[in-house]
């Protein structure tokens, strides 16, 4: 039996996808959630071959869920709004059903998984190169973050400075720091340039935290921000830190 979770807010919509899974015997669906917390609690718990997710839902939506989950499943996205395929076949989903979907085409999400399993046992090859969907897809408004058993959702509003950190990225806000398993090459092109700016290797700023730009040694500056923190300002930065700042 394979083992599928259903992540939808809305329950008409689970029921439909209930509906449609009794053609599938060989599915068996081992619990449903309404919203992203539930679903991220639920993979971690049951670990299921193959979930049913839903993009707009309440909290967090459902690429800001795969985000927070190790080693997602195969994921078949169930929503309303066509505007997201892109990004989602982009991260290797199995399909994207537009509600409102036919069985016909349910059927052929479905059968396209079963296919891709198939040849992944043939091919002897591991499974996680089907389902890993990690990439983050948070929106461009929030970074979302996992803090022990705790989810931490910060506005790009309070991020002051993001600083590399080995393999994790620390988020500086007035609250304190927070690690995100990510790049800062990723934050990089996530982030607007109008807002941020890349001043270092290690090193990303808001422009507008900063106060004034210090001569430091040769071919260096210092980012002095609000907070009195100092950011170093590589000799590659300071051009790019002069142009957003109009200089």
């Amino acid at each position: 039996m394979m083992r599928v979770i259903l992540i939808d807010d809305e329950p008409l919509a689970r029921t439909i996808v209930k509906e449609y899974l009794k053609n599938w015997p060989e599915l068996e669906i081992i619990q449903e959630c309404n919203d992203g917390f539930e679903g991220v609690k639920a993979i971690a718990q049951y670990k299921p071959d193959l979930i049913f997710l839903d993009i707009q839902m309440p909290k967090i939506n459902g690429f800001e869920m795969l985000e927070l989950i190790e080693q997602a499943p195969s994921v078949i996205f169930t929503t309303a709004f066509d505007e997201f395929a892109i990004k989602a076949f982009e991260e290797h989903a199995v399909d994207y059903l537009l509600k409102p979907f036919t069985r016909e085409r349910f059927d052929k999400a479905v059968q396209k998984w079963l296919d891709q399993e198939q040849k992944t046992l043939v091919n002897q090859t591991s499974k996680e190169q089907f389902a890993n969907l990690q990439t983050a897809f948070p929106k461009n408004d929030r970074i979302v973050v996992k803090t022990g058993n705790k989810i931490k959702i910060i506005p790009l509003s309070d991020v002051l400075f993001l600083e590399a950190d080995d393999d994790y990225v620390k988020i500086h806000t007035p609250e304190g720091s927070f690690l995100k398993n990510k790049t800062l090459t990723h934050f990089e092109k996530l982030l607007g340039a109008n807002t941020f700016v890349r001043v270092h290797r290690s090193f990303i700023v808001k422009i507008n935290e900063i106060t004034r730009i210090d001569p430091y040694e040769k071919d260096s500056h210092l980012a002095i921000l609000k907070t009195g923190e100092k950011i170093p300002v590589s000799k590659t930065g300071f051009p790019k830190l002069r142009q957003a700042l109009g200089l």
